[in-house]
């Protein structure tokens, strides 16, 4: 797997071996960042569930300020970190080990969150309410989570939680759920 544009175009990712990771294909990483191109430069990115750091070095290469990578997997924590390393990004990343949701922290919000959970184990919501808890969610945020295509999921839930769905795109397999913070109105 290779990063697909910016300054790092074609540098290669180092990846665990096994099928323990799924990453993003190309096909669906081009589609996404052309989606997401005008909210790149300057921007604060999380990659959770981040396996290789393939989207969170893909933002850093197009023009992100800083990306924090959570990983819970130590294969593709070791390669993830090799990946920031070789790249040299070390100094705007920050590579955070542990379960999600619990290890997210109170913090600013982040101004793009990329969220690639493992299909069909249902971690999407908690981790979501979480961020949106924690204060990682401002209202400019987007959030973008892959699942599998066709995978249910109840709007009434994430309205509760604070966000909405803005669009979504299928590639394959794979579905791009985009959010955003839901806005509130006075009473």
């Amino acid at each position: 797997m290779r990063i697909i544009g910016g300054r790092f175009r074609g540098r290669a990712l180092t990846a665990p071996r096994g099928l323990a990771t799924r990453p993003t294909g190309a096909r669906a990483r081009v589609a996404l960042f052309d989606t997401l191109a005008p909210y790149l430069d300057g921007a604060s990115v999380a990659d959770l569930f981040a396996g290789t750091g393939a989207l969170g070095l893909e933002a850093l290469s197009r023009g992100a300020t800083s990306v924090d990578f959570y990983e819970q997997a130590r294969p593709a924590l070791d390669a993830l970190r090799g990946n920031v390393t070789t790249f040299g990004v070390s100094a705007d990343a920050r590579v955070i080990g542990g379960t999600l949701p619990q290890s997210l922290r109170e913090g600013a919000p982040y101004d793009l969150v990329f969220m690639d959970p493992p299909w069909r184990q249902a971690l999407e919501l908690p981790v979501a309410e979480r961020l949106v808890r924690c204060g990682r969610v401002g209202p400019e945020s987007r959030i973008v989570i892959e699942v599998a295509r066709r995978d249910p999921w109840d709007e009434a839930s994430w309205q509760a939680v604070g966000l909405e769905l803005a669009d979504q795109r299928v590639y394959g397999d794979t579905e791009m759920r985009f959010f955003r913070r839901r806005a509130t109105t006075a009473p």
